[in-house]
């Protein structure tokens, strides 16, 4: 023990003994010059006029005001050049003169709207997602945002949650790999942060997609085991590509806030992970804590910044109380100036201390922003992104036949461009797509709800909270019974049905949680009406969660799951839906027979009385009276106009020291009449383990492509890395044992081989 002691500390004076950086002695020249209050100031976050992602509103003159004072370190809201230029230059001329961080919430592109995350994720194509991220960062540096509010790399297991469609779905293995990938995208892959690039911000840190009953701002019960295993591992990922900055989300976790989780932020993020960037809070989170009956303002305000919360957006609890928690000896100045460094060394990465001005250029916004090249790349992507649930040989479509497009998302533009767009552009209607490459006819067809005042709810709250006050037309002004006839009218004529049905961007994401996730009742009615006539039905499903659609799977004669597909997206689905391109996206997420089997995730664990998935109603075994344990469509799932053959797992040994490698390998023979991208994926299943583990991982992913009547093997390799976990004692370790190993086109149909481990000394 001695030992060790006398070696820290001989670390500790070696480290105290390097020389400086440039830019660690900038900022402690900086600093040195600056008041407690210019510091505080450096802390505090507030939304540009107008922009409400909380119940509070930024003024249009408190920004000018705090600026004045040197008591904002950043804004947040706003894509206006213009604007971001006039608030800089109020910041450079006030205080100590410090330049400010223009952060956005650019979630998926920015005036150029690609997939919605959720679908991106359904591409398991990790080029792509970083080329998506590549591109928003270049089109939001031309605007003057110099820091994003993404990835969003929550794992979320329960449909119910509006926000699932921010994430990459409920696996943590690909949630890790497309959090890198997005890092990537907006950051770069170095240190340095040229003018296309922007800062990351990762958020919701952490474990806020296991909200109770899929709740959003709900409470989150977990083990530290299971967060670790189950769900930190994207967080983590993006730790490693670099990411410069974490957002804590609105949860609490063991009965702590995550705002001020010392465990979260400091023990994990920080100490075990390495992480040197800034945290900052989710809006009003800091001032939310009150809620939660653990302190008033200052209380929570000193316990979050003593906690390693850098940053305080919209809640004015570290402006408005810690000069006072200082005084009264809650915290000390040392607090304040570690978080102060935070932001300036963010700040510094930047380059706005050497040109505040750098990302605020009116010739590369014109040049950069919304191109004929980014909007085919939203078209490309939009294709690749779309998952074929359902197809009895329906499609692809003929560009010769008569098609009836119907339904209420049908020229619903909006609905295209998904939650959380920031783009003034509008998006290509599926109307539009399909009607310019067939003989196409439209009817609406139907209302979203039959309920008028629910509908209103979800096409208008948005408008409701940004504009209160603002005229908005009645939903309903033409009859349910009324719409339906000329729908059903129209399909007679034609000869094959196009329904365009599913959710409105207010359907999901924040604060869109729901209960029931089935489509909803005048759209089912609509569908019934249609398959009345005769016609060949194709379902086009716009959503951003997975949903219930056990009936539709029975009725429809295709379904095309396309989320919001973006700027381009009524040309990729007519793409698809023509032939034009092949469907290859898989499921990231498990779709439900019914809400009541929610929390619902492919790597679940054993019970002590397990039952088949798909196995009927048994008493005293783990299932339920009304439902198979199955969900409707497993994660990993997606159709193509092609088929494929897996021949047997094979692996280069039985038998791998706890140090070595092993080779699986899998045959992939391309059996159908056309060319096809196939996602082939591997699992394993740690047989015993000292801690109870799932009964599938996934642990590694290969895009391939094959021509027709081709094959191509496809190997995987294995480490003791694929086959570790965290154990009872949260250490990361790989135990001796018997392995499953799993390859297949989805979590449900896969075959295996067994591979024993040994110890390191075993003979």
């Amino acid at each position: 023990m001695r030992h060790s002691v006398l070696i820290l500390l001989a670390g500790l004076v070696i480290a105290s003994c390097a020389p400086k950086s440039e830019m660690d002695r900038f900022i402690d020249d900086l600093m040195a010059g600056m008041t407690l209050e210019q510091k505080i100031g450096q802390l505090n976050l507030h939304s540009s006029p107008g922009f409400i992602s909380a119940e509070r509103v930024t003024e249009e003159d408190e920004n000018a005001k705090l600026l004045r004072q040197g008591l904002l370190g950043g804004i947040y809201g706003s894509g206006n050049p213009a604007l971001l230029r006039q608030c800089q230059e109020i910041a450079l001329e006030s205080g100590a003169g410090i330049p400010l961080i223009f952060g956005m919430d650019v979630i998926h592109g920015h005036e150029t709207v690609f997939p919605v995350p959720l679908a991106l994720s359904t591409s398991w194509n990790m080029d792509l997602i970083e080329r998506s991220a590549r591109i928003a960062a270049t089109e939001a540096a031309a605007s003057g945002i110099n820091w994003v509010f993404s990835p969003m790399v929550d794992i979320c297991r329960d449909a119910r949650w509006g926000r699932i469609v921010e994430g990459g779905g409920e696996d943590p293995y690909l949630g890790g790999e497309i959090a890198r990938a997005m890092v990537y995208g907006y950051q770069g892959r170095d240190a340095s942060v040229g003018t296309d690039e922007v800062l990351a911000c990762v958020k919701h840190y952490a474990l806020y997609g296991g909200a109770e009953a899929g709740r959003d701002y709900n409470s989150v019960f977990l083990s530290r085991q299971e967060a670790l295993n189950g769900y930190m591992n994207p967080y983590k990922a993006a730790c490693e590509a670099g990411a410069a900055s974490y957002m804590s989300s609105f949860n609490e976790f063991e009965g702590i806030p995550a705002s001020m989780n010392t465990w979260l932020m400091q023990d994990i993020l920080r100490d075990s992970w390495g992480f040197d960037g800034f945290i900052v809070s989710d809006a009003t989170a800091i001032a939310e804590e009150v809620n939660h009956g653990i302190g008033d303002l200052q209380e929570i305000s000193a316990r979050s910044l003593k906690a390693g919360l850098d940053m305080d957006m919209n809640s004015d609890g570290y402006i408005g109380t810690l000069k006072e928690s200082l005084e009264e000896g809650r915290i000390k100045e040392a607090d304040i100036d570690r978080a102060c460094r935070r932001i300036l060394k963010a700040k510094y990465r930047l380059g706005l201390f050497e040109d505040p001005y750098r990302y605020l250029d009116d010739a590369r916004y014109n040049s950069t922003v919304y191109t004929q090249e980014n909007r085919a790349a939203a078209r490309e992507m939009a294709r690749e992104c779309q998952v074929l649930l359902k197809n009895d040989g329906i499609l692809p479509l003929s560009k010769g036949a008569k098609v009836a497009v119907v339904g209420p998302l049908a020229k619903d533009s909006d609905a295209m461009k998904g939650t959380w767009a920031m783009s003034r552009k509008p998006c290509v209607t599926l109307w539009q797509g399909i009607s310019e490459v067939s003989n196409a006819s439209y009817a609406e067809g139907s209302w979203l709800y039959k309920d008028a005042e629910l509908e209103d709810a979800v096409r208008h709250s948005i408008f409701r909270a940004f504009a209160p006050g603002m005229q908005i037309p009645p939903v309903h002004t033409t009859p349910q019974s009324a719409l339906i006839a000329e729908a059903v009218a129209k399909a007679r004529q034609a000869d094959v049905v196009v329904a365009c049905v599913g959710e409105v961007p207010n359907m999901n994401g924040e604060g869109a949680s729901r209960t029931d996730i089935s489509l909803p009742d005048a759209q089912r009615e609509l569908l019934q009406a249609l398959k009345a006539t005769g016609k060949p039905v194709v379902m086009v499903l716009v959503t951003g969660r997975p949903l219930t659609l056990v009936e539709e799977d029975a009725q429809m004669d295709a379904i095309l799951n396309v989320w919001s597909p973006g700027s381009e997206g009524g040309y990729a689905v007519a793409d698809v839906l023509f032939g034009d391109a092949n469907p290859s996206a898989k499921l990231t997420t498990s779709f439900p027979r019914s809400a009541g089997q929610l929390p619902l995730y492919y790597n679940h664990k054993s019970t002590g009385r397990p039952h088949p998935d798909d196995a009927p109603y048994k008493k005293f075994v783990s299932c339920y009276i009304d439902e198979v344990n199955a969900p409707l469509y497993p994660f990993g799932y997606g159709l193509s106009y092609t088929t494929y053959e897996y021949g047997p797992v094979t692996l280069s040994a039985g038998e791998m020291p706890l140090n070595g490698t092993v080779k699986a390998s899998v045959t992939v023979t391309n059996t159908g009449s056309r060319a096809g991208d196939e996602i082939v994926q591997l699992y394993i299943h740690d047989v015993y383990a000292t801690s109870t583990r799932p009964v599938k991982e996934l642990k590694g992913f290969k895009k391939i492509h094959i021509e027709t009547g081709q094959s191509v093997q496809v190997d995987f390799t294995l480490t003791k890395e694929e086959l570790s976990y965290y154990n009872h004692d949260l250490e990361w370790v790989c135990e001796p044992g018997d392995f499953e190993i799993m390859i297949g086109p989805n979590s449900r149909d896969t075959q295996g081989a067994m591979l024993a481990v040994k110890a390191a000394d075993a003979s």
